[in-house]
């Protein structure tokens, strides 16, 4: 059986001198938005959590060497954008929710 390959696309046209919103009703502009979603932290976050395939968030924390409650933050924000999916499980007596990246691609495009 052939693997299924799962893009995510992000649009973003220029209309009247700004960029139309693609994060909905937000103060700051979708640049900045974007710019903070798509940080280096996130990145080496999605790649660790697609390549290692950690158990739990705890789990990638360690593996990322960072702060539990900051991964915890950028996994929330991923999990919005569906760059993540958060699956339940319950081991020794503890649930746990185990990052998955369904992703194989992003394609974001900019009309100018």
């Amino acid at each position: 059986m052939a693997k299924r390959i799962k893009n995510k696309s992000i649009n973003i046209v220029e209309k009247s001198g700004s960029f139309t919103s693609f994060f909905g009703k937000r103060k700051d502009s979708d640049i900045s938005v974007l710019r903070h979603l798509l940080s280096n932290e996130k990145a080496r976050l999605l790649h660790v959590t697609k390549t290692k395939q950690p158990d739990s968030i705890y789990s990638l924390a360690k593996l990322l060497g960072r702060d539990f409650k900051a991964v915890r933050q950028d996994i929330k924000v991923l999990e919005q954008f569906g760059f993540i999916e958060l699956i339940s499980s319950h081991k020794d007596g503890r649930d746990r929710l185990k990052p998955i990246v369904d992703l194989d691609s992003l394609v974001i495009t900019i009309n100018i």
